[in-house]
């Protein structure tokens, strides 16, 4: 697979998105919101790996992988701490969002036909 702009998007962005959930184990432990992250580096893994299993079903891929970001936007629009403190782990929620939302972009720019 030749990597394109779109590519490294959806890496750097999914990365950005797992990191920042990740980093919320020392306040929270293992609670959803930090293995949160371990669920995109999963989806990540599923999308690029050459795996056959996987890539024969990409498009189903893709779409777990849109659905998951949004639904993670979307509970924490519901139950999120929309309190934001920047430095705090309060603003990690509205810096992963962001992320989140250039994931969906750079993945609707690779959706499958």
């Amino acid at each position: 697979m030749q990597l394109t702009i779109k590519h490294y998007g959806i890496i750097i962005s999914t990365l950005a998105t797992a990191v920042l959930h990740l980093m919320l184990f020392p306040k929270l432990g293992f609670d959803p919101i930090f293995l949160n992250g371990f669920g995109f580096i999963g989806l990540l893994g599923a999308y690029f790996l050459p795996l056959a299993f996987f890539q024969q079903r990409h498009k189903l891929v893709w779409w777990a992988f849109a659905g998951y970001t949004l639904l993670t936007i979307i509970l924490w629009l519901i139950l999120g701490d929309k309190e934001f403190v920047a430095g705090t782990s309060s603003a990690i929620g509205y810096y992963a969002k962001v992320a989140e939302i250039f994931l969906l972009t750079f993945l609707w720019a690779d959706k499958p036909k």
